[in-house]
């Protein structure tokens, strides 16, 4: 387990939990992550070559978070120093990690472009979160939500 730093555990104690919490705690909950490593991880660099790669789960994760809260890379990054949650989700904690640059952010959002892979995880996402009966709408940093929605409702390819 990883050495929380003061402000984490001061985050912890804590009396609210946010909007942004709930919802970054349920999309960890009903996201199917592994299948969508095994969609990404073909194109991921190895190590081997340099310096090691960055975990693929916490890139994704954090390209998760532009998706979400519409987010450039120099703000995911920025982001990332400013918000607890939002680390959390991403698997960091300040007093162990390196917050990922905006440059390493771009060029893992640049790898899912170049390959296509933005269209079949968000499929694969859609088709997961309503055959288990959930749908997620579209919001700004402050409003973003996840309900529970028949089939017919805003599918995450249209976000």
């Amino acid at each position: 387990m990883k050495q929380q730093s003061f402000s984490s555990l001061a985050y912890n104690n804590k009396k609210i939990t946010t909007k942004r919490e709930r919802f970054l705690n349920e999309m960890n909950q009903v996201i199917p992550w592994e299948r969508l490593l095994k969609i990404i991880e073909p194109h991921y660099p190895r190590a081997g070559n340099g310096r090691p790669p960055i975990l693929m789960a916490m890139m994704l994760r954090i390209y998760f978070l532009q998706q979400w809260y519409a987010l450039g890379d120099q703000a995911a990054e920025e982001s990332l120093y400013d918000m607890e949650s939002m680390r959390r989700f991403a698997g960091l904690e300040l007093i162990e990690d390196v917050i990922l640059d905006e440059t390493t952010i771009l060029n893992f959002r640049h790898l899912i472009e170049k390959h296509n892979l933005s269209s079949a995880l968000f499929d694969d996402i859609n088709a997961y979160l309503v055959s288990q009966g959930i749908a997620v709408s579209k919001g700004s940093m402050i409003d973003a939500t996840i309900v529970q929605a028949p089939s017919s409702s805003l599918s995450l390819s249209q976000l």
